[in-house]
C-alpha cells in the first residue's frame, strides 16, 4: 500500500488525509514510522497525501504529489503550499481545463505530468519553470507551445502526443538539452528551420 502511495499510478483514492489513515499506512512500515518520529525538526514526505494536521508546526518538505485519477477539475490549492520544495507533480487523468498562475511559482518543479486532461493551451508563465526536466501534456487539446518555452532550458523529455499541435515555435530550437520528443497523433505540418540544433535529441516520434 505504501509503495502505491509513494509512486504508484493507481494510488489509494482518499478524499482527504485524516490522521488515522496516515498512521494506518505508517503501521504497515514500522521502520518508516520510527524514522518519522526521529525527525523532530524537519521531515520529508513523498506521496500524494497532504500532511496531517497533527504535524502542524514542523517544517514540512514535500517533494512529490500525486493527484492522478481524482476526478479533479482544477489543480488542488494544497499544491501551492509546497511551491518551494515540490519537484514532481502528477495530475494524470483528471478533467483540468487550465493551469493556474500559482502553479508556476513552483520553481523547484522538475517533472510536471498532466496527461489525459482537458487543457487547451499552455500558459506563457511556463517560462518560470526553469528547472523543469520532464513535461507530459499528452492526450489534451493543446494546439501550440508558447514561444517562451525556450526559457525551460533544462527540459530533456517532452511528451505531447495526441494533441492538435500544428507547429512548433522557433523558441523550441533553444531547448538544447532535449533528448526525447513525442508528438504522435499530433497535426504537425512543419518544423522550425533550426530544428537540427537539437543535437542531443535521440528519440523523436
Amino acid at each position: 500500500m505504501m509503495e502505491n502511495l509513494i509512486r504508484g499510478r493507481n494510488p489509494p483514492q482518499y478524499q482527504r488525509s485524516p490522521c488515522k489513515e496516515v498512521r494506518a499506512a505508517l503501521r504497515k512500515r514500522p521502520e518508516e514510522e520510527l524514522q518519522c518520529l526521529e525527525m523532530t525538526t524537519k521531515r520529508k514526505i513523498i506521496g500524494r497525501l497532504v500532511p496531517c494536521r497533527c504535524f502542524r508546526g514542523e517544517e514540512e518538505i514535500i517533494s512529490v504529489l500525486d493527484y492522478s485519477h481524482c476526478s479533479l477539475q482544477q489543480v488542488p490549492k494544497e499544491v501551492f503550499n509546497f511551491e518551494r520544495t515540490l519537484e514532481e507533480l502528477y495530475l494524470d487523468a483528471n478533467q483540468i481545463e487550465e493551469l493556474p498562475k500559482q502553479l508556476f511559482n513552483c520553481q523547484a518543479l522538475r517533472k510536471l505530468s498532466i496527461p489525459d486532461n482537458d487543457l487547451s493551451n499552455l500558459p506563457t508563465t511556463i517560462a518560470s519553470l526553469v528547472n523543469l526536466k520532464e513535461l507530459d501534456i499528452s492526450k489534451n487539446g493543446v494546439q501550440e507551445f508558447p514561444e517562451n518555452i525556450k526559457c525551460c532550458k533544462c527540459l530533456t523529455i517532452i511528451e505531447a502526443s495526441v494533441n492538435p499541435i500544428s507547429k512548433l515555435p522557433d523558441g523550441f530550437t533553444q531547448l538544447l538539452n532535449l533528448t526525447q520528443l513525442y508528438l504522435n497523433d499530433a497535426f504537425l505540418e512543419f518544423l522550425p528551420a533550426n530544428f537540427g540544433r537539437l543535437a542531443k535529441l535521440r528519440i523523436w516520434s
